[in-house]
């Protein structure tokens, strides 16, 4: 199977590392990528919001899969010109991916579905914002309506901060402060078949101890060991497959990745967010996880036959990731430093423990810094406190000034464990 992968980021470079080691793909390509997929797959320049470029991409290469890795060609259709000329694709159309293009969609989906969520409002000007800030209280949540790469929501006691965040906004949704400890949970879905994966729980906030601002996330870990055993079959039963349901009810049947962002309340579970893709840096501990070949599970879901894959596999090991991240990252982060160390982390503990990139570029033999996050240092072992221990150590090896990591991924989870 040749299979083209669309981004360039550490998703996609855990995208490419499985596919890389899955024994049924004998050309794996990615357009444009990074530094580190380099490694495993052959790279291409082309446009990934271009729609006709990717699809001539892959005509060209004769791939039998593309995968669309990030939200924005997802929602600008890219994977709708793929499909029409003939080419299986993991990702939703653009109408199906409103589902994170619009938080306002999303709410409206939920409601016909029966999916529980926050109480919400839709507001357009500061007037309708400064009422339904009134209305929810402290602590104010207030979510640009749009993409926002994962940093347009603003949860703060301060209610000036709420206020400036929903002026600064076209269309904001402000709802209900959700308690509770949040989780990520994926599924691969044909539209019909839903197939979860395992779940995860990221760190948004760019500091230690959860301070700071929120960021694209900041590091992962998997499993959940404080996580009720039937989490992901009651996650199955009331969120997902009726949401699948229901978008195919309005003729916009949702295949690919469908991401839930879940709170655990005291009320229950509730949906803080829908993506239509994988989650970033979720996705690095997921399928460090996964031991199902995950070609043939992606390209099911693409073809409308997930139904026909057996149970997924997984490992027993816990997975730990923690991000790098540029100085003054996530304001305007400063890129071009090079990076060294690379080679000792490869050298350190592998297959246990390895580094996927993010933000990076190579000039020459050397590697710099080409974004906000840079890489994600990701290690698996026999449990958190061991993924962790690794995850760490390969961490100290890394080299790139003035660059930045919280030293508190799953600390919580794996004391308690």
């Amino acid at each position: 199977m040749k299979v083209l992968v669309i981004g360039s980021g550490a998703r996609e470079h855990a995208l490419c590392r499985s596919l890389s080691l899955d024994p049924d793909v004998t050309a794996l390509h990615c357009a444009p990528g990074n530094a580190g997929i380099a490694e495993v797959a052959e790279l291409h320049r082309v446009d990934a919001l271009d729609g006709a470029a990717v699809a001539a991409l892959a005509g060209e290469l004769g791939a039998d899969l593309v995968v669309v890795g990030p939200e924005a060609p997802l929602v600008a259709g890219v994977a709708d010109t793929v499909r029409a000329a003939g080419i299986p694709v993991f990702g939703p159309s653009g109408e199906a991916a409103q589902l994170e293009g619009s938080k306002a969609f999303a709410k409206d989906v939920m409601a016909s579905a029966g999916v529980p969520t926050a109480r919400s409002y839709v507001c357009t000007t500061p007037q309708e914002a400064a009422a339904a800030l009134d209305a929810f209280g402290a602590p104010y949540v207030v979510k640009d309506d749009g993409l926002a790469a994962g940093k347009g929501v603003v949860v703060t006691g301060d209610l000036d901060t709420a206020r400036a965040h929903a002026a600064a906004c076209e269309r904001v949704v402000v709802e209900e402060y959700l308690d509770g400890p949040e989780v990520s949970l994926f599924a691969v879905t044909d539209g019909e078949t839903v197939v979860p994966l395992q779940p995860a729980q990221d760190f948004k906030r760019a500091l230690d101890g959860d301070q700071g601002p929120n960021t694209g996330g900041m590091g992962a870990y998997s499993p959940l060991p404080w996580a009720d055993p039937k989490l992901v079959d009651d996650v199955l039963r009331t969120v997902l497959r009726p949401t699948v349901d229901e978008m195919r009810r309005r003729g916009t049947p949702f295949s690919g990745l469908l991401y839930a962002g879940l709170a655990i309340t005291g009320r229950g579970i509730r949906v803080i967010e829908f993506n239509a893709r994988f989650g970033d840096p979720e996705t690095q501990v997921v399928l460090a996880r996964l031991r199902t070949p995950l070609a043939g599970v992606l390209l099911a879901a693409a073809t409308g036959t997930l139904s026909d894959v057996e149970p997924l596999r997984w490992s027993e090991d816990a997975a730990v990731t923690v991000v790098v991240a540029s100085h003054n990252y996530p304001d305007t982060p400063r890129t071009g430093d090079p990076i060294t160390g690379l080679d000792e982390v490869a050298e350190l503990d592998a297959p246990h423990a390895y580094v996927l990139h993010a933000g990076t570029r190579r000039d020459g033999d050397t590697v710099l810094s080409a974004g906000g996050r840079v890489l994600s240092v990701t290690a698996t072992g026999k449990d958190l406190t061991e993924a962790r221990d690794r995850a760490y150590t390969a961490v100290a090896r890394v080299r790139l000034d003035g660059s930045q990591h919280r030293s508190d991924i799953a600390a919580g989870a794996a004391a308690d464990a």
